[in-house]
C-alpha cells in the first residue's frame, strides 16, 4: 500500500498524544514536521499573503459572514489559477513528484 504522507507545522495539535499513538499504529502513514518557524517552507503561507494582499486588503468587514465569504472567494480565484498555486509552491523550493 502506498503511504501517506503528511507535512505539518509544529502546532501542538499535530502533537498530541493521541494522535502519535494513531500514526503509530498505521504503518501507511508518515508524518514530517517542519521546523518551528519555517514560512518560507509553507506554500500556505504563500496563499494566505495572497489573500491578504488581494481579497482582504482594504476592506472594512462588517460581519464574520462578509470576511468568511471573501475568503472562499479569493480562494476560489486561487483555486482556478495553477499558475498562483504553481507560485506558492515554487516560493518554498519544494517540488511535487506525481
Amino acid at each position: 500500500m502506498d503511504a501517506i504522507v503528511l507535512v505539518w507545522e509544529n502546532l501542538n495539535v499535530h502533537k498530541a498524544e493521541g494522535l502519535r499513538k494513531f500514526a503509530a499504529t498505521r504503518d501507511w502513514l508518515a508524518i514530517y514536521y517542519l521546523p518551528p518557524y519555517a514560512p518560507d517552507l509553507s506554500p500556505v503561507e504563500g496563499t494566505w499573503s495572497l489573500l491578504r494582499r488581494g481579497w482582504l486588503s482594504n476592506v472594512a468587514f462588517t460581519t464574520p459572514e462578509h470576511l468568511m465569504q471573501r475568503i472562499r472567494s479569493g480562494l476560489r480565484h486561487i483555486q482556478y489559477r495553477s499558475n498562483l498555486i504553481d507560485g506558492c509552491l515554487t516560493e518554498t523550493g519544494l517540488t511535487v513528484n506525481p
